[in-house]
């Protein structure tokens, strides 16, 4: 039977060898989902060259940015000096309530506002760089605008405990990320916006562990216990100064890029029966 799983690829317009890499996958039906950083400045002008491979192949969504960049707007309270802040600064805000949720759901309306101008039309969904759209006072912003968003989904990056043991890949960090998402998923699940069943793709990207033996964990996984709405994200990239110069994670890429491209991936999908799919395609769980 064949499985449908939605493959995101994250982090469009943090760097133009990014931004290459996930146009390829995209043209070679390697990747059906690309989540866009639209307050950098890699984006309106890489968003026109998106749009003519992406248009009826892939979902394109905001990947709403709340740490280490330049906010496109100001906020006196998360960046007074026009940088937002780390992931450690930015959690602990949230989880003390220090957050002020006027100058979050501006920012969110400006990235929005930025997707928009540059893609000629709102995002197919949203969800957060470093999963920060999980986070306290940031899940409501994001389940507020997405309600302004006919038919825009949410990531949810949450699995079943015994699917995320049973894959044993990074297994305290996975687990971590979705037990920040439960508060939004009650959210999503309240007020019946769509979002993905389940998630895969988190693992420590410093593991020696080669990417090549990390996929069939993780799409063999879709198939364990409850069926549901697979997402799958990936972080492909072609390494180049400015990516070295804004992210620390860059090697990592390349491997995923390398893979994701090649024959071995391919034959994967086909010994899986994994369809690469777009969010309407997926099947709900029953």
């Amino acid at each position: 039977m064949t499985l449908p799983v939605l493959i995101c690829a994250d982090d469009y317009g943090l760097a133009p060898g990014i931004n290459a890499a996930i146009r390829e996958l995209i043209a070679l039906g390697r990747v059906t989902a690309t989540s866009v950083m639209s307050l950098c400045p890699h984006w309106e002008p890489e968003a026109a060259a998106l749009r003519a491979v992406a248009a009826d192949r892939a979902d394109v969504g905001l990947h709403f940015t709340l740490t280490d960049q330049r906010p496109l707007g100001a906020l006196p309270n998360l960046a007074p000096d026009g940088r937002l802040p780390p992931l450690g600064r930015l959690m602990a805000m949230a989880y003390r309530g220090a957050l002020d949720p006027v100058e979050i759901r501006a920012e969110l309306d400006r990235q929005i506002a930025a997707f928009t101008d540059a893609w000629g039309g709102p995002p197919a969904y949203i969800d957060g760089h470093q999963h920060v759209h999980q986070l306290p006072i940031v899940r409501d912003a994001v389940v507020a605008a997405v309600e302004s968003l006919p038919g825009a989904y949410v990531r949810r990056c949450g699995e079943p405990i015994a699917a995320v043991l049973a894959r044993g890949v990074a297994v305290p960090k996975t687990l971590l990320i979705g037990g920040l998402g439960v508060g939004l998923s009650r959210r999503l699940d309240a007020r019946s916006l769509p979002a993905n069943d389940r998630f895969a793709g988190v693992y420590d990207f410093a593991t020696q562990e080669p990417f090549a033996a990390l996929m069939p964990r993780f799409l063999a996984g879709f198939r364990r216990g409850r069926t549901g709405r697979n997402l799958m994200m990936v972080h492909p990239g072609l390494p180049d100064d400015e990516l070295r110069r804004v992210d620390s994670l860059v090697e990592p890429r390349r491997a995923e890029y390398d893979y994701l491209k090649g024959p071995e991936f391919a034959a994967l999908l086909e010994r899986l029966g994994v369809r690469p799919s777009r969010f309407q395609d997926l099947t709900a769980t029953g």
